[in-house]
Formats: C-alpha cells, structure tokens, sequence
C-alpha cells in the first residue's frame, strides 16, 4: 500500500505495541524482582512498599513520559498530513521513520546509550517538523 492513511495506521499501531512494552517491561521487573512501591501492591505479595522505584523502572518510566510528550504530536500532526493530502508519498518514510526513531529513542534510554538518545529523539522531531512544512504546504 501507497496511501498515507495505511502508513498512518501502520505506525500508529506500531507506537501503541513499543508504549505497551514499556509498561510490560516496567511490570517485568517490578514482579521478578518483587520490588512495588505502591502500598497495596507490595501489599499483595506480602511485602512492604518500596521506598523508590527501581532502576529500570525509573528508565522506562522516563521514555514513556518522553513518549507521552511526542507521540500524541504526531499522531495529531499525522491526521491533518493525511486530511490535506499533504505529500502522500513521502508519508511512509515520515512515519515509519519517526516511529523508529522512537523505538531507537526508548531503546537507548533503557540501555543509557548516549549520544544516541539524542540522536533518536533529533530524528523525531525532525520527522514532525517535515511533516508540519508539507502540511502547511499543501494548505497554501
């Protein structure tokens, strides 16, 4: 498929599995390490709540609030790309490229690769700025 609709969707869904995984991942080592700073979940496994977060969590948390700041722009940016028909060609490599960035972006936080990192959420933001020219191109 060719249509910035299907491209649209395509990362859409695959933004919604990488936010997913952060949270299983945050999960993961939360219950293998036994490890809750909520009261009633330390509760629940006969344990007393953390007084912080553990390391890991701390990271993931930190990429899906970064997610939480870019993701929601793009996908609002993605609806008026595909509204005004703004360069439907170029609308796979926009896309797919931002949601890759963003996969490269968590990756590198949860493993504390820098300048990586940066470079990642660069791309990212280089991708919504593209798209935000094209739109406003197509507009005028």
């Amino acid at each position: 498929m060719d249509s910035a609709v299907y491209w649209y969707a395509v990362a859409s869904v695959l933004l919604f599995l990488k936010m997913f995984a952060i949270a299983a991942y945050q999960g993961f080592h939360r219950i293998t390490k036994m490890t809750f700073k909520t009261p009633e979940d330390a509760a629940l496994v006969g344990r007393e709540a953390a007084k912080e977060e553990l390391p890991q969590v701390q990271r993931a948390a930190r990429a899906w609030l970064n997610d939480l700041e870019n993701i929601p722009i793009f996908l609002a940016l993605g609806v008026a790309y595909v509204w005004v028909d703004a360069a439907p060609g170029l609308a796979a490599w926009l896309f797919l490229t931002f949601t890759g960035a963003r996969y490269m972006h968590t990756l590198c936080l949860l493993a504390g690769l820098q300048p990586w990192r940066t470079v990642a959420y660069i791309v990212g933001v280089g991708c919504t700025l593209v798209m935000c020219g094209l739109i406003l191109g197509a507009l005028g």
